[in-house]
């Protein structure tokens, strides 16, 4: 048995014969595939709607495609080492914090859980504002009077999702909900890549050069870096593996190949042929772009407004398993008491997202920021550090210089971003008031 001077209330197994700490929620119960498909829910989520906008045009076609293209490479390697760290030390750890806990202390665990709670809070409040967004674009084919403006829009996506999140009580219990997302994500990338190639096909040729000055295009191309990390990585890797079946290392390395080669082929598609139709005036929601029957833009927005609802979920599960295991939430999810805490708990946080999400409206900015200030850190820098760490004996000096360059790297990468995401957002700020209706 491993040891450790580690030690945090809501992990008292952790210096006992227990597999994995304490849990409210469902532990080795899904199938990888089952998780492939989650993983891959996150980026064909409606955030792929964007990309053309927000990596394409800021780069252009040899950066982005080359930029997306090295992307999902660095970012499989990075997922496969986080993956294999799983059951380090001799005992599973099925939350970041706590694999971060057990290598370094008590420190690491409060840092890492502050890092990934905010990088998740970033991605749910943008799920919000895509809900907000879809529906405002929905009501706006039928109905263009201005009566309703973004922020009402946000206000009944964050109801909705408030629903979701009380009827659905942990990840695993996704299921069928999971097929419901993988449909809807078909509905509206299917229908954006065969508008947009009407559209492209019928338009003159369009201007692919990279907009703005010479230094707004240094900024963008940086804020464009952050979102070619936030298009592949969850930031919650091993919350997603702590429900995959034994064995879970191979398991877990079985979905991520699906996310990586399957998973990723549409949300490439509707970047590439987006940017292609539209060129440098492709927008950060693509179905702001296209032209086509008002039927069919409106079923791809209602098809985006709910499955944002389903992504959102699962963006927001490991916060969920943080409450419910804290205040002891066991027992039927049925059950009043658990029905009750779920509602004032859960309503709770996502009032308060929705409510930032409708105050600053602004999606690219969140999306660079996200990047920035907390997919960077979990997905390529602490990566590389723990896996140095738990190998320490058994790397060459050529592998350990190649990790640490990683880590150099991308740690710069990552301060030049968030600079890049605050100036973005203090422009915003600028133009726009708050409750802006984009």
């Amino acid at each position: 048995m491993v040891t450790t001077s580690f030690d945090h209330p809501l992990l008292p197994n952790v210096h006992n014969d227990e597999e994995y700490p304490n849990s409210a929620h469902q532990v080795s119960n899904d199938s990888w595939f089952q998780v492939g498909i989650v993983l891959s829910t996150g980026i064909n989520s409606a955030f792929a709607l964007g990309y053309a906008g927000l990596i394409m045009v800021p780069l252009s076609w040899v950066g982005g495609v080359v930029g997306l293209i090295l992307s999902s490479a660095i970012s499989l390697y990075a997922s496969t080492l986080i993956a294999k760290l799983h059951e380090y030390g001799g005992r599973r750890h099925i939350r970041y914090r706590d694999l971060a806990g057990f290598m370094y202390g008590q420190t690491a665990y409060s840092l890492v859980w502050a890092l990934q709670f905010a990088n998740l809070f970033l991605i749910n409040t943008g799920f919000v504002i895509l809900g907000g967004q879809a529906l405002k674009a929905f009501y706006v084919l039928f109905r263009d009077d201005h009566q309703m403006k973004l922020p009402h829009f946000i206000a009944v996506a964050g109801f909705a999702c408030v629903l979701f999140a009380i009827a659905i009580p942990h990840l695993s219990a996704l299921r069928i909900w999971l097929g419901f997302s993988t449909f809807f994500s078909l509905v509206y990338i299917c229908i954006v890549i065969a508008l947009s190639l009407k559209d492209g096909l019928e338009a003159p040729p369009r201007d692919y050069s990279i907009p703005g000055t010479k230094n707004t295009k240094i900024w963008a191309t940086i804020g464009a870096a952050a979102n070619l990390v936030f298009a592949y990585n969850t930031g919650m890797l091993p919350e997603l593996q702590a429900t995959v079946r034994k064995p879970v290392v191979n398991n877990m390395i079985k979905a991520l190949h699906f996310q990586f080669t399957l998973g990723v082929i549409p949300m490439h598609a509707v970047t590439y042929i987006g940017y292609w139709a539209y060129g440098s005036s492709a927008s950060s929601y693509l179905l702001n772009n296209v032209s086509g029957p008002i039927w069919l833009k409106g079923m791809a927005n209602i098809a985006a407004f709910l499955q944002a609802i389903i992504a959102l979920h699962i963006f927001a599960s490991p916060t969920y398993e943080f409450l419910d295991t804290k205040y002891g939430v066991t027992g039927s999810a049925l059950a009043c008491k658990n029905l009750a805490f779920r509602i004032i708990v859960r309503g709770g946080y996502i009032a308060i997202t929705a409510f930032l999400s409708a105050l600053l409206p602004f999606l690219g900015d969140f999306m660079n920021l996200t990047g920035a200030i907390s997919t960077f850190p979990l997905t390529f820098i602490l990566p590389n550090h723990m896996y140095i760490v738990a190998k320490r004996r058994k790397l060459s000096f050529l592998k350990k210089s190649w990790h640490w360059l990683n880590i150099i790297f991308f740690s710069c990468i990552a301060a030049a971003a968030f600079v890049a995401a605050l100036r973005f957002i203090t422009v915003d700020s600028k133009t726009y008031h708050v409750f802006a209706d984009l």
